[in-house]
């Protein structure tokens, strides 16, 4: 079982630590473990259940009321709440509990629900995107496990994946050719299969070459089939300091294709870039690009 502090609570939820603290002290709804040195710690269903609060509240129910509702209460007065539409935040806190515990079965549901009322692009972009980035935001302050991360990323791939299959005999012979590639090294693949799948449904050409790939391979692709674009996404790698010789290498390598680059190593950094280069700061400014 894992162990939260009330900062992992804050972050999870969105509630603030001191309003979780007044909720412990007032109504008595919470009941966090303490250490040794009296700090806060919260287990699986302390989380679970400040995230069903969290799901109440914003649907309009006060805390008073929660806090006289049982467990069951409260469970039936959720399953009320999701068989209904929600909105987009309150999707991505459905999405952060099926990821905290290991629920595939409610990830599908929510999944098939979302893009039944939105359609797959929408979705994504307002849905799965936010809730990446809380994942993100999760993941570099400790308050998700590994597991955890990989469980819900891969159920995203796999969602990402079968779309693109059904996008993949409907390309145009008078669309654009798009390379879409990540540098060695790197293998945060969720923004590149979605553009994968952007590409695809309006009628361009892609060529994917995936994850991982050495610059030397991509120099080759690019010599056969010279592209219109090449598409990247700097997560991770290359390291901060090895972006810009990087980009400039794309730029004299790659002379006759319009680059498009994002990912965090390049969004608002100091990036020089060549005449050939953009970064695309947002999904806007792809679908803009591949939309022409």
């Amino acid at each position: 079982m894992n162990s939260y502090s009330i900062k992992d609570l804050e972050q999870l939820s969105g509630i603030k630590a001191h309003t979780l603290r007044i909720w412990e002290q007032r109504y008595n709804i919470i009941a966090p473990k303490r250490t040794d040195t009296n700090i806060r710690t919260y287990d699986d269903q302390d989380l679970k259940l400040v995230l069903n609060i969290s799901l109440l509240k914003d649907n309009g129910y006060k805390i008073s009321e929660i806090a006289k509702f049982s467990i069951e209460d409260m469970s039936r007065e959720v399953l009320k709440i999701s068989a209904r539409p929600l909105n987009y935040s309150d999707q991505i806190q459905a999405l952060t509990l099926c990821m905290i515990d290991l629920d595939e079965e409610g990830f599908e549901k929510i999944i098939t629900a979302n893009i039944q009322q939105f359609g797959f692009e929408n979705m994504v972009v307002n849905i799965i995107y936010p809730f990446m980035s809380r994942i993100g935001l999760l993941w570099v302050t400790g308050s998700i496990g590994s597991a955890q991360e990989h469980f819900i990323t891969n159920l995203i791939r796999q969602k990402l994946v079968a779309a693109i299959n059904e996008q993949s005999n409907k390309s145009s012979s008078a669309g654009k050719t798009f390379l879409l590639f990540l540098p060695e090294g790197e293998f945060h693949e969720i923004s590149l299969l979605f553009a994968n799948y952007l590409i695809r449904v309006r009628s361009n050409k892609v060529i994917y070459l995936g994850q991982n790939l050495p610059f030397d391979d991509l120099l080759f692709i690019y010599k056969t089939k010279q592209p219109d674009y090449i598409f990247t996404a700097f997560t991770s790698v290359p390291a901060n300091h090895q972006v810009q010789p990087f980009v400039n290498r794309m730029g004299k390598c790659f002379p006759k294709s319009q680059l498009l680059l994002t990912g965090y190593q390049v969004i608002g950094q100091d990036i020089v870039l060549p005449d050939n280069a953009v970064i695309i700061n947002q999904i806007t400014d792809l679908t803009r690009i591949i939309s022409r």
